[in-house]
């Protein structure tokens, strides 16, 4: 975690000759010497840090340090929180698959789409089945009509080699 923060330089470590200096409360101080620049900052028993090493001069804000690096952290951590992770779970099915076991494989699509997760159905073709790929479309959209009301077609029936597909996404 500690290396996703962006390490800051800080006090002697800061190279320009002159930096433009920002206080503690927000106020710009201008554009000063660095060693005067370290003494505002000792007095104030706060640290400079370089907050935008790119400008000309670089831009130096006092403020404790320690307390900056906890809320960058903080602030990842909240970031990584929000983010919203699921999984593709892929259902395989050939095209000559009996009507029972379809019911059954859409049972299981319903099953992962609430849940969250994507639903990848795949047909797939053996040896001269690659013939029929209509009727591997036509089941494709005969399970993206039943599970409708729970997801979103979000890749349309696709031919991938010997195998056709198609991705739904839970309705949000």
């Amino acid at each position: 975690m500690n290396s996703q923060i962006k390490k800051a330089l800080i006090n002697e470590k800061i190279r320009a000759p002159e930096v433009r200096v920002i206080n503690s409360e927000g106020t710009q101080l201008g554009i000063i010497p660095l060693k005067e620049a370290l003494s505002v900052a000792a007095e104030d028993g706060l640290d400079l840090v370089e907050v935008d090493p790119n400008s000309n001069p670089p831009v130096c804000r006092i403020m404790d340090y320690g307390k900056f690096r906890y809320k960058q952290s903080k602030k990842i951590h909240e970031a990584k929180k929000s983010q919203t992770t699921f999984q593709v779970k892929e259902v395989k099915i050939r095209p000559n698959t009996e009507e029972h076991d379809i019911e059954y494989k859409v049972g299981h699509i319903k099953r992962f789409l609430g849940s969250g997760n994507k639903a990848k159905v795949c047909i797939v073709f053996k040896g001269r089945e690659i013939a029929y790929r209509e009727m591997g479309v036509n089941i494709l959209n005969r399970i993206a009509e039943e599970v409708k009301d729970m997801g979103i077609v979000e890749q349309q029936p696709k031919l991938e080699g010997r195998n056709m597909a198609i991705v739904i996404a839970p309705k949000q």
